[in-house]
């Protein structure tokens, strides 16, 4: 009898699985069953700011594979069919068709779960009103353009100012809006420490963004025709056209939880290096609805990000196809950038360095992208933190103009081989006059904080 393998969420984690499961195992020896509450499969939601702002033409570019051609490599992928129910130990899920309403039960031998994360949506008076729109799927980017085009007014207020705020205020600032972002800590990017936010923070007001720091929102307030009018601050009303909220998202795993099934502190499911749920050998889980091992802290995080989810899957789909591969990890890798201004972070802050109980010292230098003389060498600020004992690289946050974020490369290989700051010092990295520095900027700040060690003893 051929095994079942069923799928719970068709995007980059449960597409990836099943697509590499089916590579090794034939349809004659692995059935695969793929359940899709919304309206694509297989899509960017990382590329939803950059259609709203206009730098992606078209929707569908933003789709790596339809369901189609899933149905076509014999993946039976069904749309608009939300899990409801999942039975362990009966080794069953229940589902039901949002267009019909039908339910039906769904047997498998093998399970993976690839539910991602929902946006946070405060509960605040007025947040389902009309005109305030999370970006968390293509119809929520569809709405979103569409309010864009029915509003006569040109003001927008994002609320949150991490990656998803930054970049939304960049989109709705290239649509010709008036943006003020609200942001309920000091600076923006609380992904960054704060003097590290800080250059972010100028940057953006440079742009013609107003952030304010400190503003938690209290309510939204709509006019007589119930469409948003304004953000209100226990300090201030922001008026507003349209409300792009920006707040984060946490795991969506309320059906593991119903399930029994064994979460983590920030709510993600846990899993082995086989990605593997814990205590279940034929329950699998990958992308946004886990937590992961930070490999420089050693604790479990829960980091949203298309790159782990489409690695999870590939993990996930070797093993269930009969293989074997591993996750071992994360170092925390991210970038973004706002207009020309580009950010990237891995590794810890100070903040995450103090929670684990390291001491580290921390050094700032300022450089350029490329040698100084040649035209187009941008200014970039390099932070980094390393064990204060052992020189061991702990963090690295960038902000600056054109080639400084993907800087930050260097250092998540650095941190995930677990180099010190002088060990990385000699790295031999590429060199020219239009590419870098003859001293490149991670190395110079790795010298800086080489000395820092050895001042601090």
């Amino acid at each position: 009898m051929n095994e079942r393998l069923v799928v719970i969420g068709g995007d980059a984690a449960g597409m990836s699985a099943a697509s590499q499961a089916r590579r090794l195992r034939k349809p004659g020896e692995l059935e695969i069953v793929a359940f899709e509450r919304g309206h694509f499969a297989s899509f960017s939601a990382c590329g939803i700011p950059y259609w709203v702002g206009g730098d992606v033409a078209e929707r569908d570019e933003l789709i790596a594979r339809t369901p189609e051609e899933h149905r076509e490599r014999d993946i039976d992928l069904r749309m608009r069919t939300e899990v409801t129910e999942l039975d362990v130990d009966g080794q069953r899920v229940r589902t039901r068709d949002l267009e019909s309403g039908a339910e039906a039960w769904t047997g498998y031998d093998k399970l993976v779960i690839a539910t991602g994360a929902r946006p946070l949506r405060p509960p605040l008076p007025g947040i389902d009103a009309p005109g305030v729109h999370g970006v968390q799927t293509l119809d929520d980017g569809q709405a979103l353009l569409d309010s864009l085009e029915r509003t006569k007014g040109r003001r927008a207020v994002v609320v949150g100012a991490g990656y998803i705020g930054v970049e939304m205020a960049e989109a709705l600032l290239n649509r010709g809006y008036e943006v003020t972002v609200l942001n309920r800590s000091e600076q923006p990017m609380a992904t960054l420490d704060p003097d590290m936010g800080r250059l972010v923070h100028r940057a953006m007001d440079g742009l013609g963004i107003t952030t304010v720091g400190g503003a938690a929102v209290t309510k939204i307030l709509t006019g007589d025709d119930g469409w948003v009018r304004a953000v209100a601050t226990d300090d201030a009303e922001y008026p507003a056209d349209v409300v792009v909220l920006g707040t984060g998202v946490v795991p969506e795993t309320g059906l593991a939880r119903a399930a029994g099934l064994p979460l983590g502190v920030h709510g993600g499911l846990l899993t082995d290096l086989a990605m593997r749920v814990r205590g279940h050998e034929n329950i699998w889980a990958g992308g946004d609805c886990v937590e992961v091992l930070d490999l420089v802290s050693g604790r479990e995080r829960h980091i949203a990000l298309g790159t782990h989810a489409n690695k999870h899957g590939q993990v996930i789909g070797a093993n269930v196809g009969g293989g074997y591969a591993t996750f071992p990890g994360v170092v925390g890798t991210a970038v973004s950038k706002v207009c020309a201004l580009e950010i990237a972070r891995t590794g810890l802050r100070e903040k995450d360095a103090r929670e684990v109980g390291l001491a580290y010292v921390t050094v700032t230098v300022e450089s350029t992208s490329r040698a100084g003389y040649y035209p187009g060498a941008a200014p970039m600020t390099v932070k980094m933190l390393a064990e204060r004992r052992t020189g061991r690289l702990l963090g690295v946050q960038i902000v600056g103009r054109e080639g400084a974020a993907k800087r930050v490369d260097i250092a998540a290989v650095a941190l995930t081989a677990g180099m010190t700051v002088e060990q990385m010092t000699v790295l031999d990295l590429g060199y020219a006059p239009p590419f870098s520095p003859v001293w490149d900027p991670v190395l110079v700040a790795a010298r800086k904080t080489l000395a820092a060690v050895r001042s601090a003893g």
